[in-house]
């Protein structure tokens, strides 16, 4: 099977990470019930045609569902929210389980594809007691069956970057980036064909330096933001002229590779390099990038997706699927 990913509020949780501590059936099946009122088990599997397949997976036994929530049906949405874009996969929750820790319930899932002998395989998160988080690999995540809804909205009033696009928000896609970041380059091409692919989407870009290994990041965001102050539409000149000459991003030639990207825009750069400097303009960075974490990225590029956040680098997802992503999303939101 291929490899899935868990994305939500920014953390990518690969099928591996989450094995290491999933329940197999088996060991599901041996652990006891320590309280709690029993949920009931999902029967149906998710994305199944009885009529051209058979069930892949063992049967659940009601023993396994000691917690009382999650319910079957929660996780059954939340799954969906995360992986309904692919119609290849299929999963059954196999257990929700009470554990040591007060209220907070151990879920595991059995997953497998439509292929003939598809591998199932087992995958297990906790959920927290006020089931609003869930605990997978080394990431906490948002959960609930709306998983991407308190992040939708945060995005819609604070995404202020420069926009290009449809002016409805209905269907938003925020690209959070960093112009020195390599990975963020070869994620134009992709950005560039989203806009040609949906002409009804809201595309937003918000900076997202990593000062930490891009020295020149945090100035070229700067003068980006100085750029589109003055002409919006010069903005996306801007940014091509720098991840073009990327490579002269260095301690010898940085300064003069973004001046040179202002004047390909259109700008003077004496007048940007003096509006980079001000409050104002590094406070509109400061809250880009703040606005990033409060939704859980902690890497370029990422684009959320009317609030699911994924990594959107070609290296690790293709175009077409990025597009079944985005169908998806607009379909479970109402957007036509």
């Amino acid at each position: 099977m291929a490899k899935w990913m868990m994305v939500l509020g920014g953390m990518v949780l690969g099928v591996q990470g989450l094995a290491q501590t999933a329940t197999t059936p088996a060991a599901a099946a041996q652990q006891p019930a320590s309280g709690g009122k029993q949920a009931t088990p999902a029967l149906q599997i998710h994305g199944l045609d009885p009529s051209t397949r058979l069930d892949p997976f063992p049967p659940t036994d009601p023993k396994n569902f000691t917690a009382a929530s999650p319910t079957t049906e929660t996780v059954d949405q939340f799954l969906t929210a995360l992986w309904g874009y692919d119609r290849n996969r299929l999963w059954r929750v196999f257990s929700i389980q009470t554990t040591p820790a007060p209220g907070v319930s151990r879920v595991t899932v059995l997953v497998a594809d439509k292929s003939a002998n598809a591998k199932v395989q087992p995958t297990a998160f906790f959920v927290t007691p006020d089931g609003r988080h869930a605990l997978a690999g080394d990431g906490v995540i948002d959960f609930g069956a709306k998983p991407f809804a308190a992040n939708r909205q945060m995005l819609e009033a604070r995404a202020d970057g420069p926009a290009h696009g449809s002016a409805n928000k209905a269907l938003e896609l925020v690209e959070f980036a960093d112009m020195q970041c390599p990975h963020c380059k070869d994620a134009q091409a992709s950005m560039d064909r989203l806009l040609q692919d949906f002409p009804n989407a809201h595309i937003v870009y918000q900076n997202f330096p990593i000062a930490s290994i891009h020295p020149f990041a945090t100035k070229a965001a700067e003068y980006g933001v100085c750029v589109a102050k003055a002409k919006p539409d010069a903005f996306w000149t801007y940014l091509q002229a720098v991840y073009d000459t990327q490579g002269g991003l260095t301690a010898e030639d940085g300064d003069a590779t973004l001046k040179a990207a202002v004047v390909k825009a259109g700008g003077d750069p004496a007048t940007v390099d003096a509006c980079a400097a001000t409050p104002a303009t590094k406070a509109q960075v400061d809250a880009s990038l703040k606005l990033g974490s409060d939704v859980g990225v902690d890497q370029t590029p990422v684009l959320a997706i009317n609030g699911h956040v994924m990594p959107v680098s070609p290296a690790s997802l293709p175009y077409e699927t990025l597009k079944q992503i985005i169908t998806f999303q607009a379909q479970q939101d109402g957007v036509k």
